[in-house]
């Protein structure tokens, strides 16, 4: 099982603009092989004082695969490099971790 966060960061004010187009290949994303989970996540309202927060310009999108070879072949899959296109110009960063779980 690989983990993976990736944080994505847009330009001010265009988070929504770069979910909807994520949202758009979610589906695609959750037919492929070895998906077990992939989804955004934004700050949690009210989480108290052990939150760290991200800011209103960033998401991580929050995934699973059952193997580093999924995860590759997911990295490659057209509709993820449609949806960088579409995309390149409204984010500022992405930093992604690999995670194995210990």
């Amino acid at each position: 099982m690989i983990h993976v966060l990736a944080i994505i960061t847009t330009k001010p004010g265009l988070r929504e603009t770069v979910l909807k187009e994520l949202r758009a290949i979610i589906p695609a994303v959750h037919a492929e092989n070895g998906c077990v989970e992939y989804g955004p996540a934004i700050d949690a309202e009210r989480a108290g004082a052990v939150q760290t927060t991200l800011g209103p310009d960033v998401f991580v999108i929050v995934e699973k695969w059952d193997t580093v070879e999924a995860l590759n072949a997911h990295l490659a899959a057209p509709h993820m490099a449609v949806y960088a296109e579409k995309t390149k110009d409204l984010v500022l960063s992405r930093v992604i971790h690999a995670l194995a779980p210990c």
